[in-house]
């Protein structure tokens, strides 16, 4: 599939001849969601899982406000225009990455993208590319600008030139992402953005000619040098997301990139400062990685004792806790998971466990509920982080409800938080333990404050 991937990547690459913030719309990405609940919810827990995967081990060759659109298979997206004129095309929100891609070119290709078993045609793409010869201001970035090692990590091997020439016309080598998941490939562009209020040119984007499980382009908020509040000079962005009942639904809330110098006003939020890993010599990708200082979590008042290890990047690189918008359910390594787990089976005594449907759908525990739902009594999961802070979930943050009919005469509701290492298979050791998932952080309002290092976040409705 790789080399396949790379022949029709080269082949495609032949025809290639002061405002302080903006507010941007957030909403869910549609990528055809699966006829049953059960289904649903085992890809979400898979695709979960594979994402912490990636995220454990990566492998990589003024104020702005826009709309955030929520969507079935746990993503979320908002719209950016590219171009001269401006083209406009929806990308998936992912503080977990640095980098900013489209679809680009008649001749874009993806495979398995559509995720609909109905679809006839597996490589067809679900949106509309980018042009590049249709964009007067597009041009392909040449090996020897330094935006270029901002891709490659390291320094760019520029065969064909001479260091110190101004004439060199090789390109930046080609790109290919892995995500776990998925994967993409292709040339970077120099392009304009076009904000509501902001026009930002020479903006690095990748222009994509292949891909695989990719429903759309991404949009890199990690802390890199590629990432778009890095290339837009931010001091902080936030967003509040909507909850998943808004999925497929016209209704957004909204992204915010802020400028501005000014304390945020009358918000209340709740602050925690953000950590470094301490090992990033081998795994430069830890550094794009948002990673705040747990303490300790609570199910129902009581505290789970996990050890330090977990909770706190290690000198080796590994533990710690990450915010990820790319992730749907949080993820937690298998010895947190197990004491979380078993505190939430102690605690809800009374329901019964719904045993197949944990096989079914890769979550657990699952129990038993029915439209009397309402006398049952689930207990709280609460992160509570250094200073002080501590965000206590709702129940519709904590636990996925799947009815069995319209009726809601029976059903489940799982714990949303998935694991790695089960059913015999081996642990993922290495990178964050804990990953705080997009479900987790439904209808809560949440600030990147890049310029004090700290994350802030307060409950509140999103719609």
């Amino acid at each position: 599939m790789a080399s396949s991937s790379l022949l029709c990547f080269l082949s495609i690459l032949s025809l290639l001849t002061l405002i302080s913030s903006t507010t941007i719309p957030i909403s869910h990405f549609h990528k055809y969601p699966l006829p049953l609940p059960y289904q649903n919810l085992n890809y979400l827990a898979s695709s979960s899982l594979t994402r912490a995967h990636h995220l454990k081990n990566p492998q990589t060759t003024a104020t702005t406000t826009t709309p955030i659109f929520s969507h079935s298979y746990g993503a979320y997206s908002i719209s950016l225009s590219f171009g001269t004129p401006s083209q406009t095309l929806p990308f998936l929100l992912d503080t977990g990455s640095d980098f900013t891609w489209f679809p680009c070119t008649h001749h874009y290709r993806c495979d398995n993208c559509s995720f609909s078993s109905s679809t006839t045609n597996p490589h067809q793409s679900p949106i509309l590319p980018f042009i590049p010869k249709l964009s007067s201001s597009s041009k392909i970035l040449g090996c020897l600008n330094p935006k270029c090692s901002w891709i490659h990590r390291s320094n760019t091997q520029c065969k064909d030139c001479k260091q110190s020439s101004n004439n060199c016309t090789q390109i930046c080598p080609p790109y290919l992402i892995l995500y776990g998941s998925g994967s993409t490939g292709g040339i970077a562009l120099s392009e304009t953005l076009n904000l509501p209020n902001n026009t930002v040119h020479n903006f690095l984007v990748g222009c994509s000619v292949f891909s695989s499980f990719q429903p759309a382009g991404i949009v890199g908020f990690g802390r890199g040098l590629s990432s778009l509040p890095s290339q837009l000079g931010l001091n902080k962005f936030s967003y509040c997301l909507l909850s998943h009942h808004f999925d497929e639904t016209t209704t957004t809330s909204s992204l915010v990139l802020d400028n501005s110098s000014n304390k945020s006003q009358g918000l209340n939020l709740s602050y925690t400062n953000f950590v470094k890993n301490p090992k990033l010599s081998d795994k430069p990708a830890f550094s794009v990685y948002y990673y705040v200082p747990l303490r300790h979590i609570s199910v129902g008042g009581q505290r789970i004792k996990v050890p330090y290890r977990y909770l706190s990047p290690q000198l080796d690189g590994s533990g710690g806790a990450i915010v990820d918008s790319g992730t749907t359910f949080t993820f937690m390594s298998r010895e947190v998971f197990e004491l979380v787990a078993a505190e939430f089976g102690r605690q809800v005594k009374k329901q019964v466990r719904a045993v197949g449907v944990e096989a079914m759908t890769g979550l657990r525990p699952c129990f038993n509920v029915s439209k009397e739902m309402k006398t049952v009594s689930f207990p709280e999961l609460r992160f509570h982080f250094k200073g002080g802070a501590e965000m206590a979930l709702p129940l519709e943050n904590i636990f996925a409800i799947a009815w069995e009919d319209e009726k809601g005469s029976g059903g489940v509701a799982c714990l949303t938080v998935v694991t790695d290492g089960v059913a015999g298979e081996r642990e993922l050791v290495g990178g964050p333990s804990i990953i705080l998932g997009n479900f987790q952080m439904q209808n809560f309002h949440v600030e990147f404050d890049l310029r004090n290092d700290r994350f802030g976040f307060r409950q509140q409705s999103c719609n």
